[in-house]
């Protein structure tokens, strides 16, 4: 009976004699090492348990090492429906004089990277930064067409195309009156200064003082000397103006159609706690910029439009390219509609001198009616900017992007006043003493 028992097939084997050897999985391994069951890699179901890949790294062999075969393991109990790739790890410790080292070269290095790649795709950045605003200035009109039969890219679309097709229709019908009258004032330049040398002494003294006439002349002549030059330059201009227009045109129907995603991954940048307090503000900067940005090109529109009726009811020449300049000059903050009225009411001294002070006239009442009726009314008080922040941030905007800084310097020093007065002054305003 006992012989027969110890005989039989019993689990443990004879006393004395080493177990048989596993691999972390328990898989039973040969006297090489090697998985039992020959070269063939594992199926695809026995990989998914084991924690790594079929169609990764096959086959996976003992060769692989122990660690790793038991982390393949552990990775397998990990994973579940809801994390497939497990879950996140305790953080590293920051503390650690390691840590802090690290962290700070960087810092160091990243700081000077991203000043490079600024530097190096300032244009770039410059046209997206322009598509931006204009989505950020065309969103409030996209928000309102938006309703629960009128979805949003159809919004988007009707906004973008009614836009495109009022600057077409404008370009289409004042290109040849712009190309005329640009052409006519340019080329009869010289002949104006002489007229206003005949007309006015004190022009005449300034023309024989600083030989106006003879340098507008002389740069006309240098001008047109070299076509070819002339031709290539031009084209070179208005392929740049086309691309860089194309660029911004495709990004800003991009930027809005994706407007509420850019919204949403912007504010979860942000921690869980600050998130609401961060999309109060966010959603007040844009509506700022937004705003303001619609609210200038409106008030700029109708002030050429006004324009152009007072110089066409008095014969000033070239009506329709000095209200388009008007238009453009306009939208620059501060300085823009007066320097416009300046070249204005010089080119009505060519009609004569009382139409010229009724010129300056009109633009001085023009500007206490875009100051106190049309800004109150169509912007209201969503850009509420001091007047030095004002022409500090007009200055600084225009000496780093120049004419794009300058228009988009406003909404910015907005935006920057709104996040300071929200947020550093009462930081600053509490009482830390106790």
């Amino acid at each position: 009976m006992n012989g027969t028992g110890r005989s039989g097939g019993g689990q443990g084997g004879p006393r004395g004699e080493h177990p048989e050897p596993v691999d972390a999985r328990g898989e039973p391994l040969d006297e090489h090492g090697e998985p039992v069951g020959g070269q063939g890699g594992p199926s695809e179901e026995q990989a998914e348990a084991a924690g790594h890949r079929s169609v990764i790294a096959q086959p996976h062999t003992h060769s692989e090492g122990e660690p790793i075969l038991e982390a393949e393991a552990q990775a397998a109990q990990a994973r579940s429906v809801s994390h497939p790739l497990g879950r996140p790890g305790r953080p590293f410790d920051r503390n650690s004089p390691f840590m802090i080292g690290v962290m700070g070269a960087a810092g160091v290095a990243t700081t000077y990277a991203l000043i490079q790649s600024v530097l190096a795709a300032g244009q770039v950045l410059t046209l997206i930064g322009i598509a931006m605003f204009l989505a950020i200035g065309l969103e409030p009109a996209v928000s309102w067409l938006v309703r629960p039969w009128f979805p949003r890219w159809a919004a988007v679309t009707t906004v973008f195309l009614t836009a495109v097709g009022l600057f077409a229709g404008f370009l289409a019908a004042a290109i040849t009156p712009l190309v005329t009258q640009g052409e006519g004032l340019i080329h009869h330049a010289p002949d104006t200064v002489a007229h206003l040398g005949e007309r006015y002494p004190l022009v005449a003294e300034l023309n024989t003082r600083f030989e106006l006439q003879e340098r507008v002349q002389r740069s006309l002549t240098q001008n047109s000397g070299d076509v070819a030059g002339g031709v290539l330059n031009a084209g070179r201009t208005v392929f740049s103006l086309l691309t860089s227009t194309v660029i911004v045109l495709v990004l800003t129907v991009y930027f809005m159609a994706n407007f509420p995603r850019i919204r949403a991954s912007v504010y979860r940048l942000f921690p869980r706690e600050r998130r609401p307090r961060a999309i109060l503000l966010g959603d007040a900067i844009f509506a700022k910029v937004g705003g303001y940005i619609l609210g200038n090109v409106v008030i700029s529109l109708i002030t050429a439009a006004a324009t152009f009726c007072w110089l066409y009811s008095f014969h000033v020449p070239y009506p329709l390219i000095l209200a388009v300049l008007v238009a453009v000059l306009d939208l620059i903050p501060v300085v823009g509609s007066t320097l416009a009225g300046v070249i204005v009411a010089l080119v009505a001294l060519t009609v004569s001198l009382p139409v010229a002070i009724a010129t300056v006239i009109f633009f001085i009442v023009m500007r206490l009616v875009e100051d106190y009726l049309l800004v109150p009314r169509i912007i209201g008080r969503t850009v509420e900017v001091p007047g030095v922040v004002t022409v500090v941030a007009v200055l600084i905007g225009g000496a780093l992007l120049g004419i794009t800084g300058a228009l988009l310097a406003i909404p910015v020093a907005a935006a920057v006043l709104l996040l300071l007065r929200e947020t550093v002054f009462p930081s600053l305003d509490k009482d830390r003493s106790g």
